[in-house]
């Protein structure tokens, strides 16, 4: 599949993700490779501008809840889908976990993921601190990737438009072949779009790509207002798992164009067939717990809060188990005042998560920062990166005391890993895609590997479970946990519940 960026001067391009981010926004992320085969030839007929398949939080997924190998995931739809880009995201200098990595870690993730199949490496950091792009965006093109470096969009006294504009200029400076404008909590309104949309396709020649969610009900008039002032590129998710949290239907904007001068040129059958598949896959998620209705729902309370859905749901549930969901609005009215405090930091992962916590410790603490995360404090030592606005001095000393605040870019202080790291997991890695997946997630890619190991020692009965597990899948439209368990196979997806890693929906 050839790397380079097409865009067609009047055609709206779509970039589909139900391979990836509709079904981590909607389902916790637990679609299977074998839920997305059955419908690749389809898909790779359709026409889409890329298929976003990868990255974001299907790497700890597929290794920690469905006992599948990432890489073999990636590989497996390279090879099922040969006429299509395939899009994977990126956190940055945290590559797909949630620490920085030394800069040899990001470079062979990145030269990996490519060579497996990856063509398209959207690129984010959650404060837009672009020294954390530098890395990953270097890699991507030495390595022969489309760079796509996306802009955390939020509002602030600190994020105007203009602020966006300039951000896109120097990206676009820093060698970007496209530049997305990542709204993960749909903040991003519909007149709001058109005017930065306008002035972004004046200032600067690469293609903008707009990714955004359905949660406030505003994600298609978004597309539109957008497609209007000359965006470029779209995410859209097939219907089965489109809207709410989701992104908007792809089928819904290919109808909406159809005729206008930037119709998408897609074929509406081919989305319909495509379509028909998914939604047996989306009854089925729903049926094993993993599609709650309420990811469905238009809810305006992002707007009012400016919190995305699923950090929202995280606070929810902590408040639950502190017997103190009468606070929710003690602390939905402290979530803007420590943002505040800690410099406006966009709210995606990591920041959602250290934020809210922050929020809920400061209201049931008694006492504003009485009790401080290890986040906090590393977040305002400036451990994750150049805060967007000033901090509040008062509150910095509260989080670090006398320690002294990290001015430099945050990796320039980080030793390379990828010999110590291959020493440490040893003969349990096969390949270095293995010493990969231990970099990220140390503990869930030793039990992997263990099981791994373990199976492939007595093959016959882990066939035998798996053949037992699927009937029963097919019978009762449920997980058969219980069993699984009894027979000895123990991969940690069957015990743990939807939505148990609190990372799971918010990038």
């Amino acid at each position: 599949m050839a790397n380079t960026p097409f865009v067609d001067g009047k055609k709206l391009n779509i970039t589909d993700t139900i391979l990836r981010d509709a079904h981590q926004s909607q389902a916790a992320t637990r679609m299977r490779t074998e839920d997305m085969l059955p419908a690749c030839e389809t898909l790779d007929k359709i026409g889409f501008w890329s298929l976003e398949c990868w990255g974001g939080a299907t790497f700890d997924t597929c290794m920690r809840f469905l006992d599948e190998d990432p890489w073999e995931r990636l590989r497996t739809l390279r090879k099922a889908l040969p006429n299509t880009r395939l899009q994977m995201l990126l956190r940055g200098q945290n590559i797909l976990g949630y620490r920085n990595y030394s800069d040899d870690v990001v470079d062979r993730f990145c030269k990996k993921s490519i060579e497996n199949g990856i063509d398209v490496v959207r690129i984010f950091d959650a404060l837009n601190d672009t020294r954390n792009l530098m890395q990953a965006m270097k890699c991507v093109k030495e390595y022969g990737g489309v760079c796509e470096p996306a802009m955390s969009y939020t509002i602030s006294p600190v994020h105007d438009e203009q602020y966006f504009i300039d951000l896109a200029m120097k990206l676009e400076d820093m060698g970007a072949d496209v530049i997305c404008i990542k709204d993960m909590a749909n903040l991003l309104l519909p007149m709001a779009a058109h005017s930065l949309v306008s002035k972004l396709k004046e200032r600067v020649k690469t293609p903008i790509h707009l990714h955004t969610h359905n949660t406030t009900g505003t994600g298609d008039m978004v597309y539109l207002m957008a497609t209007l002032a000359g965006v470029d590129i779209v995410d859209c998710a097939l219907s089965p798992l489109g809207n709410g949290t989701a992104q908007p239907a792809t089928e819904s904007l290919v109808a909406t164009l159809s005729g206008h001068e930037r119709d998408t040129g897609l074929d509406l059958e081919i989305l319909s067939e495509a379509a028909k598949h998914f939604r047996v896959v989306a009854d089925r998620l729903s049926e094993e717990g993993f599609r709650d209705p309420k990811v469905l729902q238009v809810d305006t309370n992002t707007l009012i809060y400016q919190v995305p859905g699923g950090m929202l749901s995280n606070l929810i549930s902590q408040l639950k188990d502190a017997k103190a969901e009468d606070r929710y609005y003690d602390v939905m009215a402290e979530i803007p005042k420590v943002r505040k405090e800690f410099g406006y930091p966009p709210l995606v992962t990591p920041t959602s998560q250290i934020v809210g916590t922050q929020a809920v410790m400061n209201i049931l603490g008694g006492e504003r920062y009485k009790m401080v995360t290890k986040e906090s404090k590393g977040l305002m030592r400036g451990e994750y990166g150049q805060l967007p606005g000033p901090v509040d001095a008062a509150v910095q000393k509260l989080c670090i005391g006398d320690d002294e605040v990290i001015e430099c870019r945050p990796a320039d202080l980080l030793q390379p890993e990828i010999d110590r790291l291959t020493e440490e997991i040893g003969e349990l890695a096969r390949c270095e895609e293995d010493v990969l997946s231990y970099a990220l997630f140390p503990q869930v890619a030793e039990t992997f590997f263990t099981n791994r190991q373990r199976k492939d020692a007595n093959p016959a009965g882990d066939e035998l479970i798996a053949v037992i597990t699927a009937a029963l899948r097919a019978y009762s439209g449920v997980a058969a946990s219980p069993l699984v368990r009894s027979m000895g196979d123990v991969p940690s997806a069957v015990s743990a519940s939807p939505g148990s890693n609190p990372m799971v929906r918010n990038s």
